[in-house]
């Protein structure tokens, strides 16, 4: 079976949004759920992230809200956004990564409106996940967080979440029909146009600063 990555980071609501639909790829791929910094992706390609910019952060937290709203998607932003994933990351980790955890933390972050920087969340978390507290703050889970993320860049890995199969990256909680179209026909990459479009040359660029 095909091994793929997916990489998430908590902070992110289209992450939540993925995680409940990537486990329906589990009969086809052999799934690696990979928690990653997401502002170490956007401190290396030199990004801001959408709650950075102001019209952006107020755009998206209204579309995801009505997004859920539509597909009836238990939803409700956080106290507090954008916020610290790191303790969740490492919680995630220290937990095994299994899609049981990972999908109570993204239910504890986005569908009851709590602030994740209470410090009794993670306590809490981490009780019912049957995890000793003190182990997400271990070098070693700090260090597996670090690589996993420096993984993810050197794969070319540029926003959350992103699905990783073959060499290839599927960014976007939306991207799951390409993702279905790929393991049906991995040609659908090597089609003129594709190959076209993949070596487009740059037209314009602005200028730094």
């Amino acid at each position: 079976m095909i091994e793929a990555d997916w990489y998430f980071d908590f902070v992110s609501p289209f992450a939540y949004f993925g995680s409940l639909q990537i486990e329906s790829l589990a009969t086809q791929v052999r799934l690696n759920f990979r928690p990653i910094l997401f502002a170490g992706l956007l401190n290396h390609w030199g990004q801001k992230g959408p709650a950075e910019i102001p019209d952006k952060r107020t755009w998206t937290y209204r579309w995801c809200t009505w997004w859920a709203q539509k597909n009836a998607i238990p939803f409700r932003m956080p106290a507090a956004h954008p916020f610290n994933p790191i303790p969740y990351l490492r919680l995630a980790l220290a937990a095994g990564c299994t899609p049981q955890a990972v999908h109570a933390i993204f239910d504890a972050l986005w569908t009851t409106g709590a602030d994740p920087g209470d410090p009794n969340r993670i306590l809490e978390l981490a009780q019912q996940l049957d995890v000793d507290p003190e182990l997400p703050g271990t070098q070693t889970i700090k260090d597996a967080l670090r690589r996993q993320t420096d993984q993810a860049i050197a794969r070319g890995v540029f926003g959350v979440p992103t699905l990783y199969i073959n060499g290839q990256s599927f960014w976007g909680a939306d991207a799951l029909e390409f993702v279905r179209d790929y393991l049906a026909a991995p040609g659908v990459l090597e089609t003129a146009e594709m190959l076209r479009v993949s070596d487009l040359p740059v037209g314009a660029a602005r200028k730094p600063g």
